[in-house]
């Protein structure tokens, strides 16, 4: 199952947020993905900066945050307010930022990451290839 939670003033289309994550998790897991759940939220800059602080010791807020759970995928924690700046910032728009996020959340749920530059490459070749497909 996968929840969207929007706790923000913006209007988002959840279902089609739900359908990239199933998209994703169906091709990335080979079937396990119906054994666990998927929550995705949606938040305020202040929540998302709190959690940053937090989690990750930067005090900013951000446009996604991914956090594991051994018995389900997690959580994906976003902040439309960041993802809005981000589009005015690559010269996208609303609707595409907010899918690459997502797809850069739900990567990071499956163990994808960016930290050495072959696993960035690896992970931005995915995002890529989810945002266009």
């Amino acid at each position: 199952m996968i929840e969207v939670n929007n706790l923000t003033a913006y209007s988002i289309g959840k279902k089609s947020l739900k359908e990239l994550a199933l998209k994703i998790l169906k091709k990335e897991s080979r079937g396990n993905f119906k054994k666990k759940d998927l929550s995705v939220a949606l938040v305020a800059p202040s929540r998302i900066k709190e959690l940053n602080r937090r989690y990750r010791k930067k005090n900013r807020p951000t446009d996604v945050l991914s956090f594991q759970d051994k018995e389900n995928w997690g959580e994906i924690v976003i902040c439309p307010s960041e993802v809005e700046k981000n589009a005015k910032k690559f010269n996208s728009n609303f609707k595409k930022e907010l899918s690459r996020v997502l797809i850069h959340g739900v990567l990071h749920l499956l163990d994808y990451d960016h930290e050495e530059e072959k696993e960035k490459e690896r992970m931005k070749k995915k995002e890529e290839f989810y945002l266009n497909n």
